[in-house]
C-alpha cells in the first residue's frame, strides 16, 4: 500500500446504529471491488458526528479501477442509495495520503496484558 483514501464522515447522530450498518455493509464490499479496508470507526466519545473510514490502494490507478467497480457493484448502490434516502451522512470528506515507509502497522512493544 502506498495511499490512503481516509474519508471523514459528518453523520446524523441520532442515526448512529443505521450508519454502522452502512459502514459493516462496505466490508463486503470495498475488498471485493479492490479496496484494502483499513476498518471504519464510529464516535466513541467527545464528539458524536464524525466518523471515519479508511481504504488503502497500490497506487490512484488502483484507485480509480475501485471506484469504476463499486459504480457497477448492485451492493455497492444499494448502499449507497440507502445512505441518501435515511440522510445518514450530512457532509462527506475525502483526502488522499501517501504511507511513510517503515511506520505503517507498526504494533506496540508492550507486552499485552492478560
Amino acid at each position: 500500500m502506498t495511499m490512503m483514501c481516509v474519508i471523514r464522515y459528518q453523520i446524523d447522530p441520532f442515526q448512529r446504529e443505521e450508519f454502522r450498518t452502512y459502514a459493516e455493509n462496505w466490508g463486503r464490499i470495498i475488498p471485493r471491488c479492490g479496496g484494502h479496508l483499513v476498518g471504519y470507526f464510529l464516535p466513541h466519545e467527545g464528539t458524536n458526528d464524525i466518523a471515519w473510514g479508511l481504504i488503502a490502494f497500490d497506487s490512484l490507478a488502483s484507485y480509480e479501477k475501485y471506484r469504476a467497480r463499486l459504480k457497477a457493484d448492485p451492493s455497492a448502490c444499494e448502499n449507497f442509495s440507502v445512505a441518501q434516502s435515511k440522510h445518514l451522512i450530512l457532509r462527506e470528506e475525502r483526502s488522499f495520503v501517501e504511507v511513510v515507509e517503515g511506520t505503517f502497522g507498526l504494533p506496540s512493544a508492550l507486552p499485552r496484558a492478560a
